[in-house]
């Protein structure tokens, strides 16, 4: 295969927002439109968010996507973008602008205008203004943003419950008569005012359903409103032909556009309210798109220049003022302050940060000034991977999603068959063809696919934001899903129980070794290593002053140790894995290991070779504190009916150390990390549903090979791109809490799911034997879907037991550590 088919070959995520979806079965219809178009892989769409997620090979553009939804019924919401454009010359400058534009996807069309230096885009909305501008700068051009971005249907002036509030108006006067009637009030209004009344209700402020109903039977399918709009017209129509048969007549027949326009109103009053909700369970995304800074105070040839954000680039030093957001994430170079991280990470209480300290954009500055050198931009930011990772896992299905699919995909015809049978059964029963008809009237209103559709992806919106806003980072609806089932959490040890930052607590030569010596060769071998043993081992050598001779050839030995040639000789430091496979003897060093191991000491042993021999010259003993909050996360696992395992690397006397001052009775230890992915593999088989916790390298292939992996965001990123969940700080207890609420989120969306089902299950019979009135079926069908949106709201309300106490950082000595101290 060549590049440029590899190219074509690779698949991208495209985002488009989809106007006019109503129910569960406009979904499906959306859908099975994107996904027939040839090059499409998959195609997901969310009814709560109103966005379609495509991923497709690069030959798929969003214009024919575009088409494709446009074709099928509904719309694409698009914008019109203005950029004030810099630099241009000519008229090859204009022609190759407008060429950068239209390779941004989601961008349908683009005018430059050399005379005004303007560039107008349309765009679908998915379309950032920053990519747009980043696409002129790569032409050799410079882009500024001249005007906000004006959304299709904002032009409007018009308060969005205007349609409800004129609806209330016109439909009060006609709904009168029936509440006066239960005060024992007989009056009844003319029926030529109720004519008047009820049409600019039914063929103005109905109109949507009429459209939305015609585009969905052309596109050989049937949806929420096509139910409204027959519904509805039946009884309008029925009221007409009695309005005019009758006129004339002493004593008037009673009509029925109190129905038709109240059905209208409550099913527009039930939308406008799910639409605030529905904005409401977004909260988490606008609050975190609301860190993101727009200006950067950035020094260039030792002067303060202030530019976009945008144009900031790695390696630029940034300026950040006590009491200002970060602009970026970087690397503290100047200056130490406290930073409040609790809208990224959900920690509470500000943290200590200094020069060498890495900080992260949107976080806030709360005292000093500093001088941050860049390290990240964009899309590579953490507050960008944080939204990009909470927008994908709310755009996501989850798996129990697939049970309203199938039941939308039949819902709209299996309504429309039992409204005809409902007719033909009372017209043959009683031979009343109008009360007939208003049954069947009932029956079509009282359907509700909406709140089918709503119940899974509000609760997951609501439940993976509330999440972030703690410090939960949940990266699909499957992850949350699963979570909540989960029996059995699995452990790392090192710097997920404990801090991670080990302090050399002794050093024991063998006879004829001294110590500065087994010193100077372990700090040579530990020289190029990042390992936390290795910091611990260099920091005592700075702090002694002590010289390290040179090391050549190092590697590292997988879960075992590192290898070099120190002073011409061939040396070894490692677990006690490591000096078995050298063959090594430990001499009188044994009885000294096993105390120390005893006491929860890691130990490191330094072994020279000489051809085939091996000799101990001594050993390094490693002390690990415990976090304070890991014996809470543990006790709370433990209340939650979840029981707990740790795995580790280190040995047995450290690994039952810190395993009985935790409370957790199973434990692994000298656990190479290929090992770790079987011994988790194992406990899958065995009928668990494990979660794997880890912050490490090593831990990734166990974390690939749990039910869910959760990886501390203090690891590294290929732990937390393994991960289903990554925890914003190295705090375990947020482990039982993204537990707790993935058990919420998913009884949330049980409960929501039961009213749905219920509602159509108990609500369609009782309409179709005629005791419901058309009115009360419109308003339990506006209900059902504020009810189910309302359900998914409650969730807002959940919190982390981890995010109103002690902070995770604080950590307290294992009760050998304290023996030791005393």
């Amino acid at each position: 295969m060549t590049a440029r088919s590899a190219m074509l070959a690779s698949p991208a995520e495209i985002d488009l927002e989809v106007i006019g979806m109503t129910c569960a079965s406009c979904v499906m219809r959306v859908e099975k439109t994107l996904k027939a178009i040839p090059g499409v892989k998959n195609a997901s769409v969310n009814l709560a968010t109103e966005k379609a997620s495509v991923v497709a090979d690069s030959s798929v553009t969003s214009e024919v996507l575009a088409a494709a939804v446009r074709k099928a019924g509904y719309d694409v919401a698009s914008r019109e973008i203005e950029l004030q454009v810099d630099g241009m010359t000519c008229a090859s400058c204009v022609s190759r602008v407008e060429k950068a534009l239209l390779k941004v996807p989601g961008v349908t069309s683009a005018m430059v205008n050399l005379a005004t230096e303007k560039a107008t885009i349309q765009a679908l909305s998915t379309v950032s203004p920053g990519a747009l501008q980043l696409a002129v700068e790569r032409a050799g051009y410079t882009a500024t943003k001249a005007t906000a971005a004006v959304a299709q249907g904002e032009r409007t002036k018009l308060p969005q419950w205007w349609p409800v509030a004129l609806g209330g108006v016109l439909t009060a006067p006609l709904m009168a008569p029936m509440l006066l009637s239960l005060f024992g009030i007989d009056w009844m209004l003319d029926g030529w005012v109720q004519l008047l009344l009820a049409t600019p209700v039914q063929f103005l402020l109905g109109w949507r359903f009429y459209v939305a109903g015609y585009k969905a039977v052309r596109a050989g399918a049937g949806n929420m409103d096509l139910l409204v709009a027959l519904g509805t017209s039946a009884a309008y129509g029925l009221s007409v032909y009695l309005l005019f048969k009758h006129a004339g007549h002493e004593m008037m027949q009673h009509l029925y556009f109190e129905a038709s326009a109240a059905v209208i109103t409550l099913v527009l009053l039930g939308k406008w309210l799910e639409g605030r909700a529905k904005r409401q369970t977004a909260d988490a995304i606008r609050a975190l798109n609301a860190l993101r800074p727009t200006i950067a105070r950035v020094r260039r040839d030792g002067n303060e220049v202030e530019v976009p954000v945008e144009q900031v680039v790695v390696g630029d030093l940034v300026v950040v003022r006590p009491g200002e957001r970060v602009a970026v994430d970087g690397e503290i170079a100047e200056g130490h302050t406290h930073i409040d991280e609790s809208l990224i990470t959900g920690e509470s209480l500000p943290v200590a940060r200094t020069i060498g300290d890495n900080v992260t954009g949107g976080s806030i500055n709360a005292e000093g000034v500093l001088l941050v050198r860049t390290t990240a931009v964009g899309a590579e930011t953490t507050l960008a991977r944080i939204i990009r990772m909470v927008e994908s896992a709310q755009a996501a299905k989850a798996p129990i999603q697939r049970i309203v699919d199938r039941v939308s995909a039949v819902f709209v015809p299996v309504v429309l068959g039992i409204a005809l049978v409902t007719f033909l059964g009372w017209v043959a029963l009683t031979g009343n063809w109008e009360a007939a008809l208003v049954n069947a009237v009932a029956v079509l209103v009282i359907a509700c696919p909406c709140a089918l559709g709503l119940a899974t992806p509000t609760a997951i919106m609501a439940g993976t934001g509330v999440a972030a806003q703690s410090g939960i980072l949940i990266k699909d609806a499957e992850a949350l899903e699963v979570a909540h089932a989960v029996t059995m959490v699995v452990f790392d040890k090192t710097g997920t129980l404990t801090e991670g930052k080990p302090s050399l607590a002794a050093i024991v030569p063998a006879q004829g070794q001294s110590r500065d010596e087994v010193l100077r060769i372990a700090a040579a071998l530990q020289r190029s290593s990042e390992h936390p043993l290795a910091h611990a081992v260099l920091d005592t050598v700075r702090s002694e002053q002590l010289s390290v001779p040179e090391a050549h050839g190092a590697r590292a030995l997988a879960g075992r140790g590192i290898q070099a040639t120190v002073r011409g000789q061939e040396v070894f430091l490692g677990s006690t894995r490591l000096l078995r496979e050298l063959r090594a003897e430990p001499g009188p060093l044994a009885a000294e290991s096993e105390r120390l191991e005893s006491e929860g000491k890691t130990i490191s042993w330094l072994v020279r070779r000489q051809g085939e021999a091996a000799a101990v010259m001594g050993l390094l003993a490693f002390g690990d504190r415990i976090k304070v909050s890991a014996h809470e996360a543990v006790a709370r696992l433990h209340e939650m009916g979840i029981e707990t395992m740790m795995l580790t690397g280190d040995n047995k006397g450290s690994a039952q150390a810190v395993a009985h001052e935790l409370g957790i009775k199973s434990f692994r230890a000298e656990v190479l990390p290929g090992d770790k992915a079987g011994m988790v593999q194992r406990l899958r088989d065995a009928g668990s549903v494990v979660a794997m916790v880890g912050d490490g390298l090593n831990d990734s292939p166990a974390l690939a090979a749990a039910d869910l992996g959760m990886a501390m965001s203090t690891g590294t990123d290929v732990a937390m791109e393994t991960a289903g969940i990554t925890l914003m700080r190295g705090d375990p207890r947020l482990v039982a809490d993204a537990i707790h609420v993935s058990r919420k989120t998913y009884s949330t969306i049980k409960r929501g799911l039961f009213w749905a089902f219920a509602y159509n299950i108990i609500g369609i019979p009782l309409a179709s034997l005629g005791l419901l009135s058309p009115v009360v079926a419109g308003a339990a069908m506006a209900f059902s879907s504020v009810s189910v949106v309302g359900n998914a709201l409650l969730l807002r309300r959940w919190r982390g037991s981890a995010s109103n106490q002690a902070p995770a950082a604080t950590a307290v000595p294992l009760a050998s550590d304290q023996r030791a101290q005393a």
